[in-house]
C-alpha cells in the first residue's frame, strides 16, 4: 500500500453554480478494517528521577524487559527522549496517565 497522501480537488459553488475556489485536501488513508491507526510512546528525560525508578516504571507499566527499559531510559537521558512502544491511540494516552502518575513524562504521538 502507497502510504503517500494522495491529494483531491474539492471545488466549491457559490449560489449560481459557478466554481469560486479549489482547494486541496489529503485524501483518507486506507487502512485494514478493524486496525486502528499506530500512535508512538515517547518517554522523555528530566531531572527529578532516578534511573532506577524509570527503569522499574517502563518495566512496570509496559511488556518491556529489564534489558529495554535500561536501554530506553538512556536514550532519553542522552537524547531527551526515546520511543518505548507504537500502540494505538487510546491505549498511548493510558501509558501517558499512568507514567503521568509515577511523575515520569510520557507523550504520545500518531506514527506518520
Amino acid at each position: 500500500m502507497d502510504e503517500e497522501a494522495k491529494e483531491e480537488v474539492i471545488e466549491q459553488e457559490d449560489e449560481g453554480g459557478a466554481a469560486t475556489a479549489t482547494q486541496k485536501r489529503p485524501a483518507p488513508t486506507k487502512r485494514e478494517p478493524g486496525k486502528l491507526p499506530p500512535y508512538k510512546v515517547l518517554l522523555h528525560n528530566d531531572d527529578k528521577n532516578s534511573f532506577d525508578h524509570v527503569i522499574r516504571s517502563v518495566m512496570r507499566l509496559t511488556p518491556l524487559g529489564e534489558d529495554d527499559a535500561v536501554v530506553k531510559a538512556i536514550e532519553a537521558h542522552e537524547t531527551g527522549v526515546s520511543l518505548l512502544l507504537v500502540t494505538h491511540r487510546e491505549r498511548g494516552e493510558l501509558y501517558a496517565e499512568q507514567f503521568a502518575s509515577l511523575s515520569i513524562t510520557v507523550s504520545v504521538e500518531p506514527d506518520r
